[in-house]
């Protein structure tokens, strides 16, 4: 008999490098429009993805807090607000102090000079609207993998 070996699906599943496909998906601020982010969030669940979706009037804290709590691998956040900076600067603060280095991708309406701005603050990506959500999903699913080491 040869040397081969067959392996069930699950037993390749295990022995390769096991990536968390849990993430975290709310509205940040005062914004009550979540129609985008209960798309993306229903698109990441049709792709396979775990997902925590708060909903609506989250604070940074609110966010912070829930991520570790779940123990999420990625967070997306969805603000149409135009208080982007200021909200991303506050939950990646917040999740700084919480020791995690949870991969943190922003979607909504984002001007392009302001792209930049978040990727310095250290936001993994930044999605705006139109972006196809096969995009969307290979995103959230890079960032498990930066969030799951």
């Amino acid at each position: 008999m040869g040397g081969h070996v067959t392996l069930s699906v699950s037993e390749a599943v295990t022995q390769t490098k096991s990536v968390r496909r849990k993430v975290l998906v709310s509205k940040l601020g005062l914004d009550g429009h979540d129609r985008g982010a209960k798309v993306i969030a229903r698109a990441l669940r049709d792709a396979g993805f775990e997902v925590v979706y708060l909903g609506v009037h989250k604070t940074p804290e609110d966010v912070a807090e829930a991520a570790v709590e779940e123990d999420v691998a990625a967070i997306g956040v969805s603000i149409l607000s135009g208080s982007h900076l200021e909200l991303v600067n506050d939950l990646l603060k917040l999740l700084r102090e919480r020791g995690v280095n949870i991969p943190v991708i922003v979607g909504g309406i984002i001007p392009p000079e302001d792209v930049g701005e978040l990727k310095k603050l250290g936001v993994f990506e930044v999605l705006t609207p139109g972006t196809p959500l096969k995009k969307v999903t290979e995103v959230f699913e890079k960032a498990c993998e930066v969030g799951s080491t």
